[in-house]
């Protein structure tokens, strides 16, 4: 657990914010939020991947924006539920919120039961983030563009490993909509994948951005397919699957934010908002797109279509694979 706590500087600006603004007014209680409360951002992953760096960045500038500490709970287990079910559970007040990424959508398609209803437990805030699934190959083996390999799974059956939900259906998707061979391949997470591929025991394999990225950097890796519309700056010579003429194959490991059912639309709002100042800084705009990934800050109404969107595309991708839950 990460407390991020704000400056002197930081404190008054905060107070003389909360002076001068009429916001939140909740029920005749003129304490603005978050008053001098801790707020909490649970990430239901592990320390260090991808949605735990987002919401340690965020939660550091929220901090000093809002005069209060912004602490960052990794709650881990069973692919993001154990601290999804921990948020869905808690108050409505804006002091318990959750980061998650695109496997939160995902989760229902691929789990026979979850402890909470995932459209109704929770109170969507904004897409704060978008990283695509990429994949992946050898730096010393036979492809070098995702033509080539396209064209040599459409030969022979080659194996794509995964390791969670949303690697599984990408690899899935990029099946069925390029009349491949390909046969997934179970892993425990993007590590061991990497190390398989590296040592020619794996042909591919479709990961984040940031699993891909040292092993990319120390040349031992080569990513050849961007699962979005346009290319990656950090991986400028690999091709989009649409431009290789598969258009259907998106995937973003978005970044998404969270509140328990029940949040209030001004509290929303003003998280939303807040979000946006934060945000803005080219700093971190620079330091999220070193990890391959963009602010996108959706509003909430365009979020919550946007989960629906997702929940049933990646469902027509379980099914048409033949895919049940577990």
């Amino acid at each position: 657990m990460t407390v991020f706590h704000p400056t002197r500087r930081a404190l008054g600006l905060a107070l003389a914010a909360g002076l001068a603004s009429p916001l939140l007014h909740a029920q005749g209680n003129a304490a603005r939020w978050p008053g001098n409360k801790p707020v909490t951002i649970v990430v239901p992953y592990s320390p260090g991947g991808g949605t735990d760096i987002v919401a340690r960045t965020v939660a550091q500038r929220l901090s000093e924006l809002w005069g209060v500490s912004v602490v960052v709970d990794n709650r881990t287990g069973a692919n993001g539920v154990i601290g999804s079910a921990y948020v869905a559970k808690a108050a409505p007040d804006g002091y318990s919120l959750l980061m998650v990424v695109g496997s939160h959508a995902i989760n229902p398609v691929l789990m026979k039961s979850l402890p909470y209803d995932t459209g109704r437990a929770f109170t969507p805030v904004t897409r704060l983030a978008d990283s695509p699934m990429v994949l992946v190959v050898s730096a010393q083996g036979p492809y070098k563009t995702l033509n080539e390999l396209l064209a040599a799974a459409r030969k022979e059956p080659l194996g794509v490993g995964y390791s969670e939900g949303q690697t599984r259906l990408t690899g899935e998707l990029m099946r069925q909509a390029g009349g491949l061979k390909t046969e997934g391949v179970p892993y425990k997470g993007g590590a061991p994948i990497m190390v398989d591929i590296i040592g020619g025991h794996l042909p591919m394999g479709v990961t984040s951005v940031l699993t891909a990225l040292p092993h990319v950097q120390s040349g031992k890796l080569r990513v050849i397919g961007v699962a979005a519309a346009e290319r990656l700056a950090i991986f400028p010579d690999a091709m989009t699957f649409r431009e290789a003429g598969l258009p259907q194959v998106e995937s973003l490991s978005w970044y998404g934010l969270f509140g328990p059912a029940g949040l209030s639309p001004e509290l929303v709002g003003q998280i939303n908002e807040d979000l946006k100042k934060v945000t803005s800084e080219p700093a971190l705009q620079r330091q999220m797109n070193d990890q391959g990934a963009k602010v996108v800050l959706t509003p909430p109404a365009e979020f919550a279509k946007f989960l629906q969107q997702e929940q049933s595309k990646w469902a027509r991708v379980a099914q048409q694979g033949g895919i049940q839950p577990e």
